[in-house]
């Protein structure tokens, strides 16, 4: 199949990567052998066509400071190209978000994939202002009603849209690499957080404060923040709010990657998510691969970590219970058993099996009857 993706972040894009972006780039690094695919990417300052990792890389839009003017500028061109050239290719992917109008089913006749990896609602009004925030909640009901294909990354996340039984949908998990399930677990020495840096959506905020109070109990233990993103200069300032006795206790690499990044999990004592709103987190299953054990807010969509046995929750938004669970965890005689429970569930998630249910999925869509 000849195969464009509509995929808005990308690697070396200077508003970070996330979730949406490893998902793609761990998908098509086992697909491409065996299909033509161009990843339609958000420009950036520096990012040029061609090939990267073996995938055909095409940059649209414009280069603002501004994130909401880059997704605009990303959403019309993005839109332009599929209207000029959409007879070069068979199936169009579109990484929804309610920020980016492309309004790509008024536009081509190709079939077309609505991947939804996360759903917001009222949260945008935490976060934006109330003009903004309420028309990012009208898009992100309004436009998946006008799709037929979707992909979901969990069953959490189709219940928050009003879809009809006629849509065809798969829910198509996120995955690990068969190598993290490889490594050898050993207890760690400090506590993790790896994911973007988005400091309410992912809850650092209530991390930060969670922290302070757990310092005085245990000194001795470090917080390892590791990642990247829009509110990295936020995240700096929040750090430097605290007393420098709690302050010297936590590090903060940036975003980190491949052997880097398993040794970080690796040597963790636990690694702790939590965020506001979620979907299925990479490096959520990643860590349950090296055999961690999870502290998560008490969310739906994290739901799986509960009962699958790899972790604990505490109440979203409650720096108070947070630590609280990061004390526990602590205390605990049984967090090499509650890892080991985490990597025995992960285990049936590699990104080899998600790859060709991604693969079955689009030939389904494409041909129109299953494969």
């Amino acid at each position: 199949m000849r195969i464009l993706h509509l995929l808005y972040e990308s690697e070396g894009d200077h508003f970070g990567i996330g979730g949406v972006g490893a998902r793609a780039y761990e998908i098509y690094q086992r697909l491409k052998g065996r299909h033509d695919i161009t990843l339609l990417c958000k420009k950036y300052p520096g990012a040029k066509d061609g090939e990267e990792k073996g995938l055909k890389h095409l940059f649209v839009g414009a280069e603002h400071k501004n994130l909401t003017k880059t997704l605009l500028a990303y959403a019309y061109h993005a839109a332009h190209y599929v209207r000029m050239h959409e007879d070069q290719y068979d199936i169009i992917i579109e990484e929804f978000s309610p920020a980016i109008p492309t309004f790509l089913h008024a536009i081509t006749k190709k079939p077309v994939v609505l991947q939804v990896q996360g759903h917001t609602g009222k949260l945008y009004f935490r976060k934006y202002n109330a003009v903004y925030a309420s028309a990012l909640c009208f898009m992100e009901l309004l436009r998946p009603v006008f799709y037929d294909n979707f992909i979901f990354i969990n069953s959490d996340t189709v219940k928050r849209f009003p879809l009809g039984k006629s849509k065809r949908i798969a829910i198509i998990s996120n995955g690990v690499s068969p190598d993290l399930l490889k490594i050898s677990v050993v207890d760690g020495e400090y506590i993790l957080y790896l994911g973007r840096i988005d400091m309410y959506g992912k809850g650092l905020d209530i991390l930060l404060g969670a922290y302070r109070e757990f310092n005085r109990a245990f000194p001795g233990i470090r917080l390892i923040v590791a990642g990247d993103g829009r509110d990295r200069e936020v995240f700096r300032a929040e750090l430097m709010k605290l007393p420098e006795e709690v302050r010297k206790h936590i590090g903060a690499p940036g975003w980190v990657s491949g052997e880097r990044k398993t040794d970080l999990i690796r040597n963790s004592l636990y690694v702790i998510f939590p965020s506001r709103h979620e979907v299925q987190a990479i490096a959520a299953l990643e860590a349950m691969a090296c055999g961690k054990p999870l502290i998560v807010s008490d969310i739906p969509e994290f739901s799986f970590v509960i009962k699958s046995g790899a972790g604990t929750s505490f109440e979203t938004g409650n720096a108070v219970s947070l630590a609280q669970s990061m004390k526990d965890m602590m205390a605990s005689k049984e967090r090499k058993e509650t890892g080991q429970k985490g990597r025995e569930w992960v285990k049936d998630f590699t990104w080899d099996g998600i790859a060709l249910n991604f693969e079955r999925f689009l030939k389904e869509v494409n041909y129109g009857s299953r494969i």
